[in-house]
This record gives structure tokens, sequence and C-alpha cells, in this order.
């Protein structure tokens, strides 16, 4: 099959888009399969994958105006087999619902969380002058894709009737140096974007409760974010009189193998996460997580890895204080149970295989995979 995918742009290194997209269309081209990366802007190369790269116009930036991408879309789908159009609010994701339909290839849009009660309200006047253009990518497409079951209800809940293949991120295992105990300062780990979305505030809130009492804890926000909504950030924890956080800004590579190394467990209090990289991160790493309900990690209990709560500071505050009283060996056993479910449910080979059955039912027909529902 020959696929182009569509995204904005993948110029961060991060969790979410800029790795889940890019890991994606190596992993299905492994299949041997012709797979491009068409968009804005690219901080790297992806093995095995073409990048086709467009500028864009300089003036209304966040709306990723781009007339030399439409073009190459417009070519792309005359020639491609699949056009897989990843998020939703940019004009590089619109034109994809406007053009693809009607032509050779199949449409497949993946909404990655955009389409969340919370994420709807967020910059809600620039997602309302959108929404009659972008519905049309979403009802167009031959093929919506959900990374989990809440996701998939957020889509039927728009009324999108579409049929929808349902399949998380993957995550690539790093390897596992041994984690050693640290009796004298133990840690709590946020990392991941810092950006209102994630709960933060609630965090702050939760840790200002616990800290006097637990010496030997200490908390870290690690991301990068905003310069004013980190001073927002620091100065509530000052205010909170917390003595014990630190804002370590963004960490990659080898760096961030070491945070997650080091933690004693991960927490996530996000409002809204269409799956949450940053979670199968830390159990990959066996650092068990706390994560709240805005994040799609019910099986963090069902597999002994770690806490799913409600996101409000009297929940953090207890799952917290019931996390810190364990003993390290306790929470380490949960860190392995997390890593071994990453192996299992999470590789790369499987969500490629589940893709690429989405891709040959809707180009060949007959029964639908077990990954797709049908409305």
């Amino acid at each position: 099959m020959r696929i182009t995918h569509i995204v904005p742009h993948i110029s961060a290194e991060a969790s979410g888009p800029s790795y889940s997209v890019p890991r994606l269309c190596r992993a299905v081209a492994g299949l041997d399969h012709e797979v491009t990366l068409s968009c804005l802007a690219a901080g790297r190369e992806i093995p095995g994958v073409a990048l086709s790269i467009h500028p864009s116009w300089p003036v209304l930036q966040r709306f990723a105006l781009s007339p030399r991408h439409t073009l190459a879309l417009w070519q792309a789908a005359n020639e491609v087999d699949i056009v897989h159009n990843h998020s939703l609010w940019s004009m590089v994701n619109v034109a994809a619902g406007w053009i693809v339909p009607g032509k050779r290839a199949k449409l497949v849009t993946s909404p990655r969380g955009t389409l969340s009660e919370w994420a709807l309200l967020h910059s809600k006047r620039r997602k309302q002058l959108l929404w009659p253009l972008q519905r049309r990518v979403l009802e167009h497409a031959d093929l919506l894709h959900a990374t989990c079951e809440e996701e998939y209800a957020e889509i039927r809940k728009l009324g999108l009737k579409p049929p929808v293949l349902i399949a998380p991120n993957g995550i690539d295992l790093p390897f596992l140096h041994e984690r050693r105990s640290n009796p004298d300062t133990r840690s709590l780990l946020f990392l991941s974007r810092v950006h209102p979305v994630k709960g933060i505030e609630n965090l702050l809130d939760a840790w200002a409760g616990l800290e006097r009492q637990h010496a030997d804890w200490q908390l870290r926000i690690v991301g990068p974010g905003d310069a004013d909504y980190m001073e927002e950030l620091r100065a509530r924890a000052s205010r909170n009189g917390s003595r014990r956080v630190e804002f370590a800004g963004p960490l990659y590579g080898a760096e961030k193998d070491t945070a997650y190394r080091n933690a004693d467990f991960f927490v996530l209090p996000t409002h809204s996460e269409n799956f949450g990289m940053a979670v199968a991160e830390a159990l990959s790493h066996e650092c068990p997580a706390i994560v709240s309900h805005g994040a799609p990690w019910a099986g963090l209990e069902k597999e002994g890895c770690g806490w799913w709560v409600p996101n409000s500071v009297d929940s953090l505050r207890s799952t917290l204080e019931s996390a810190m009283a364990l003993p390290q060996t306790e929470l380490h056993a949960m860190g392995a149970r997390g890593r071994a479910w990453m192996e299992r449910d999470f590789s790369w080979e499987a969500i490629a295989a589940s893709m690429e059955a989405g891709y040959r039912w809707m180009l060949e027909g007959g029964a639908p995979p077990d990954c797709v529902k049908i409305k």
C-alpha cells in the first residue's frame, strides 16, 4: 500500500503526536508499505519513511495555512491508497476533509484527544469558527481512529457515524538498568508538557498538605511550558508554603530516562488525555503511576501497577498519601508489573498490524477486523 500521513508538525521531541505519529509511520513502513509523512515542520528524519515538508504562511500561524501543503495533498489524494490525517483544528487537517473524499485515496482521521469535552472548551472561539469546516473531515472519513474506548465514546457522542478503529499508541521499551533504593530522598515525578490541561494546580495543592509530613520526599515537575504559566505555578507552590517542589524544565533522551528510573512513582492529574504517552513511558521504566480519570488508564488498577483516581485535590492527596506509605519494595513490584503490561499489549508491531488490518478492510471490503467498530 501507498500511505500518506498528515500532521501539522513533528518539530519537538516530546510525548504526544510528535512521538506517536512518526513512530506509527515507521512501524507501518516496517510491514513493507510505502509511507510518507507530510507536514509543515520536522525536526528529524524517520527511518523508512519519506518526509514531505511544506512551508506555512507567516501570518495566522495558529491556523497552519500552507498552499503548498494543500497542493501536495491534492496530488497525493489522486495517487496513494490511504491518506491518514492526525489531529484537528489546523487548516492542514481541515484541508484533508475537503480534498480527499471522492478521490482515489481512502481517508482516515485520528482526532488524538481533540474531541474531549475539556479540549473543545479550550480555545473555544477558534474552534467554533473552524467547526463547520472541521466537521467535514470527521463526517467524510472512511475510517476514524480512537486510541481508547473513551475516545470512541467521545466520537459517537458528537453523532459521527463512520467506522472507528480502536488501537492505542505504542511504546518503545527502554533498556532497564537496575533500580536502586534511596532511603534518604524519595521522589514523586510529573513529567509531561506543563500546560493547564495537565491539572498541575491540583497536584500542587494536594502536595502542600503532605510535604510537611514527609520530609524525605520531593515533587519534581519536569517538562516544557510557557514561561508565564510556569511562573504562575511557582507562585502557587510558594503561596502553599511548599519548599520541596522542583521545576526542572524539559528533559530528553537519557536524562528523561534517568528521571523515570529515579522516581518512586509518576503522577499525571490531567483534565483530558486521549492516551497519555507519559504514562506508558513511566510504566515501561518500571515506575508505577497515579493517573486521573481524565486519561484512559483504568488498567493501572487491574494490572496492579498504579492508581486511577478522580481528579480532585482531596482524591489526589489521599492517593498520594497511600502510595507514599508503601515500602520501596512494593513500589518496585508494581513497576515490574507495569513493564510486563507494556511488553504484552503496547508493542508498535501489534499497533501497526491493527492499523494495517483497518487499511486493508477499507480497500478490499469484507468483514471488518476485530479492532473496528461499526455504528
